[in-house]
């Protein structure tokens, strides 16, 4: 097996902080691109579905290549896909910042997420095989989740003061030195790797994934606006497209989604946990940014400094879950995060938080808390337990997951959120048919609260060390049987 070599302890922290910079930029994107929207609205003439599609046309496409960048890396180098998503992704922050109206807007997101697709799944990756000792490694992704706090609590206050002061197409260019800088780095001190037995292309079930969730999200995006007739089709669509993943999957000795992952009850927890936090923190960044800026009219500044309170708790519970998950496991930050979150929604949900001060900052705690423990033990969940080869595959899954959660997180709560405001407007309307959204968020933090207790015992440890035995076994015959016929 193939091991990258060995490096120093100075170099695996720098090599840790290469892979942060990628994220920071793609995370930061997204929180930045919330604060910008009302903005964006005025500007562009955009409807609260163009809305919604600035930011799910970019986390779509995401989702969507994830796992095949992941793979791809896996066979043809980390370190050289990890370059072209950087150099894409730039590419692509800079065309957004020169689009003219909103078609183009989304068609350059789009482009910007073909690179953010190279670079979390292949960072964490190179991190997974950088740090091979469990503790350190738990630590390094304690690391890597307060980097996503970081882009919570900058992301609100950078988008709001180059919104205020240059416009918001400067939210692009913050992108554009960050990535090259990461890219000089890489080139000089990320060494290149590979997995020792890279997994073959799977182009059907690539095209699956990518019917499967761009005609789910156009379905519930367009829903309150379109007639049956041009929704019905996408989700048969949707349908039709999990169905054959499910059929087709299973039948490959290589797929692109290994269907035999799930029957570990942890990796399928976290799983799900991905997607409903990722879900509740899409509901929550857009709600809270078009109420504060459409409704209370605050400008994109002071909107970004309401935002702190969830943000900074974000922050600093995110190290604090990667030492928890390194110690102790994920069953603490689990039960932490869900049980803030599903409080925080509750507040909005049925007690109208956001019509007091004292109430919305007091929600916005609670939240950031609950976000900040939940993505260590996600990401830790996901990949420890699976044979190292098959870390990038796994991680790529919990990324995917990630992205997919926020996307439906968008969608679901944007569609209801349009219904409920119909052409009454923001102002007279919004906290009353922002509810059924909240109310979303509960089931979601409700969701990362039952799971987390029920995927994090000693039943579920256990089918996790059998799917993992059964795996290396299927990989000690594959090899077996290569090395007969040669």
């Amino acid at each position: 097996m193939e091991h990258m070599p060995e490096l120093s302890h100075r170099r695996r922290l720098l090599v840790l902080a290469i892979c942060c910079m990628s994220l920071l930029i793609v995370s930061i994107d997204n929180t930045v691109l919330n604060v910008a929207l009302p903005s964006m609205q005025r500007e562009l003439h955009a409807s609260t579905s163009g809305l919604q599609w600035t930011i799910d046309a970019y986390t779509l496409v995401l989702a969507s290549l994830l796992m095949l960048a992941g793979s791809t890396a896996d066979r043809i180098g980390r370190k050289r896909i990890f370059m072209t998503g950087l150099i894409v992704f730039s590419v692509g922050s800079l065309l957004c910042s020169l689009a003219p109206n909103l078609e183009l807007l989304i068609v350059f997101r789009m482009v910007q997420a073909v690179g953010g697709s190279m670079l979390n799944p292949v960072a964490m990756s190179i991190i997974t095989n950088t740090f091979t000792d469990p503790r350190e490694r738990a630590r390094a992704i304690g690391v890597w989740g307060a980097v996503v706090g970081i882009s919570m609590a900058a992301g609100p206050l950078v988008g709001g003061l180059l919104v205020e002061s240059v416009g918001w197409r400067s939210i692009f260019w913050v992108n554009l030195p960050v990535g090259l800088a990461a890219l000089l780095l890489t080139l000089r001190f990320v060494p290149e790797s590979r997995a020792p037995k890279a997994r073959r292309p799977d182009p059907v079930g690539q095209v699956l994934v990518i019917a499967l969730f761009g005609a789910l999200t156009y379905a519930i995006i367009e829903a309150p606006e379109a007639s049956l007739a041009r929704v019905v089709p996408f989700a048969v669509v949707a349908l039709a497209a999990l169905l054959g993943l499910l059929a087709y999957e299973p039948r490959r000795t290589e797929p692109l989604i290994d269907l035999r992952f799930f029957r570990s009850a942890p990796f399928s927890g976290a799983t799900v946990i991905a997607v409903s936090a990722f879900a509740a923190l899409g509901g929550f960044l857009f709600l809270s940014t078009l109420y504060l800026q459409n409704v209370r009219g605050l400008d994109a500044l002071h909107a970004g400094l309401w935002m702190l309170p969830m943000a900074l708790p974000t922050f600093l519970c995110a190290p604090l879950s990667g030492r928890l998950v390194g110690s102790r496991g994920p069953r603490l930050p689990l039960l932490v995060a869900g049980a803030a979150m599903t409080v925080s929604a509750v507040l909005f949900a049925a007690f109208e938080a956001e019509t007091s001060n004292l109430t919305l900052v007091i929600g916005y705690v609670l939240f950031g808390i609950g976000f900040g423990f939940v993505n260590a033990p996600i990401t830790n969940t996901a990949v420890s337990g699976m044979p190292r080869a098959q870390a990038g595959v796994a991680a790529a899954v919990a990324s995917t997951s990630r992205q997919l959660g926020q996307t439906l997180g968008v969608a679901v709560v944007g569609a209801l959120l349009a219904s409920g405001i119909g052409s009454s407007g923001y102002q007279d309307t919004f906290v009353s048919a922002a509810r059924p959204g909240w109310w979303v968020l509960v089931v979601c933090g409700a969701a990362v609260l039952v799971l987390g207790a029920i995927t994090s015992g000693r039943w579920a440890r256990r089918t996790a060390e059998h799917t993992a035995d059964r795996l290396q076994e299927h990989e000690v015959r594959e090899a077996a049987g290569v090395s007969a016929n040669a």
